[in-house]
């Protein structure tokens, strides 16, 4: 019984030593990747590309769609910040999904709005609209009130509504810098088409100062968890996406700020109404689209335009959102499960969707069971303390080390948090990430992958509770 014990104990720590490994040589990579593309473009004059390029923008008008669920504590805030957005020719359409609250009461008394008709053009199939409305202050801002039937449904009703080629997607509690569209626009601009979805970096804003849907103040949050969130923020977009992007295998850009061809979403059928990642989903489906088509267009992420958005502050919400992220990305893969090792996909079936799988998708159940090991491990004594010395040293250097990392990045090169002490606390909560947010973060993503094999989608609402001080009420 004991010589068997042995074997397990051998057995799965070297499963979890190799999958360490691996992860860790992956986001090395990354992290360098990352580290030579934020090199070329800190050389470059921002705001000079800026104006080079403005003239051009109006070529490329921009319809912004808004999604609204019960988001009255923060929406007044976002589309202040929309209407300041320097970009030469834009349209906003806020699309209320059928919301409980006063969402739609607060934006038409907010806006002074009246019942008016915008033409449509029904290519996607959605609930159905109630009324439309139209700002009298502002004669591009309009809001679309329509029966629930999830943020995907009420993105595709922006889309039959959407007047210019191109969308930008934001969601109801976020903010753009003034020139982010400008910003994220750019790639589309200057590849001539080729880049057909392009998505922003997102930052968290709870904490900030914000007027008129304006970043008043840079400050970070004088809450632990909200910081953790901030941290694992930077490491996921500025080491993943921007890795991914080089080599046109993206697989995600955030749903809370996005851009993307009109006519390529909906060739690819516009957003799923039955997925609970529809941000995923959209862009795997474009992914795929291409290179079914045999086309050579891309998907990137652009590390500069920075949206900011409501992160949740309490254990329970955060536990929520966490469990349907995953389960929205397992759902993606499960759906597109044929693209896998597919050489048809070529970067994307080949590195993309095996990453997805093995790291973001199933490593929660290694990396939890790594801990479990580690605790067993120091019990039992012997050689398997050495083990799980070995193991925590690598979860340190998995963990923390990045996270460390890619705080000094984001520092050196977009500098959004330009006050020292936020940046050195930052680093001090880094140093705790492996001792309790990681093991909760890995147990959630667990129920998410439990729940979605179940074909458990109930979820329970996000939270609002208008992070953005001083926003107008």
């Amino acid at each position: 019984m004991r010589q068997a014990l042995e074997w397990i104990m051998l057995f799965f720590g070297g499963v979890i030593f190799v999958y360490m490994l691996i992860v860790i040589v992956a986001y090395s990579l990354m992290f360098l990747f990352a580290l030579l593309e934020l090199k070329k473009q800190r050389r470059l004059d921002r705001r000079e590309l800026d104006e080079r390029f403005v003239d051009a923008f109006y070529s490329k008008p921009v319809s912004i769609l808004v999604p609204a669920y019960n988001e009255q504590a923060g929406v007044v805030a976002s589309i202040h910040s929309l209407l300041n957005l320097d970009y030469p020719q834009t349209e906003l359409l806020v699309i209320d999904d059928g919301s409980k609250d006063e969402t739609a009461a607060v934006v038409i008394r907010q806006f002074d709005m009246e019942p008016a008709e915008k033409p449509v053009m029904p290519q996607l199939r959605t609930k159905p609209v109630k009324e439309v409305y139209r700002s009298r202050i502002h004669p591009n801002l309009w809001l679309i009130r329509k029966e629930n039937g999830g943020k995907g449904d009420a993105l595709n009703v922006g889309i039959n509504y959407a007047r210019y080629p191109y969308f930008c997607t934001i969601d109801g509690d976020s903010i753009l810098d003034t020139r982010s569209l400008l910003r994220v626009m750019k790639p589309i601009m200057t590849s001539n088409g080729q880049v057909v979805a392009a998505g922003g970096n997102v930052r968290i804003v709870n904490g900030l100062s914000v007027e008129y849907g304006a970043v008043d103040d840079v400050r970070l949050s004088g809450r632990a968890l909200v910081v953790m969130q901030v941290v694992e923020y930077l490491r996921a977009f500025l080491m993943g996406r921007i890795a991914l992007s080089k080599f046109n295998m993206v697989l995600i850009i955030s749903g809370a700020f996005s851009v993307f061809s009109k006519k390529f979403a909906i060739a690819a059928g516009g957003y799923n109404t039955t997925t609970i990642g529809e941000d995923m989903e959209m862009v795997v489906k474009i992914q795929r689209f291409l290179k079914e088509q045999k086309l050579n267009n891309r998907v990137e992420f652009v590390p500069d335009p920075v949206c900011w958005t409501e992160a949740p502050q309490s254990l329970s919400i955060l536990r929520r959102q966490r469990r349907r992220w995953h389960q929205g990305l397992l759902e993606s893969l499960w759906a597109h499960r044929r693209m896998t090792f597919n050489p048809k996909y070529g970067a994307v079936g080949m590195i993309s969707f095996p990453y997805f799988w093995l790291v973001e998708c199933f490593g929660p159940v290694i990396e939890l069971g790594g801990y479990l090991y580690v605790i067993l491990a120091f019990f039992l004594g012997g050689v398997y303390y050495e083990y799980a010395v070995l193991l925590m040293l690598l979860f340190i250097l998995y963990g923390t080390v990045f996270s460390i990392g890619s705080v000094l990045l984001e520092s050196w090169s977009l500098n959004a948090f330009p006050k020292r002490r936020d940046v050195l606390r930052m680093m001090a909560l880094s140093l705790t990430e492996v001792a309790w947010y990681k093991p909760l973060t890995l147990f959630w993503r667990i129920e998410g992958l439990v729940r979605s094999m179940f074909r458990i989608s109930s979820w329970g609402e996000m939270e609002r509770i208008g992070a953005t001080k001083g926003a107008p009420k």
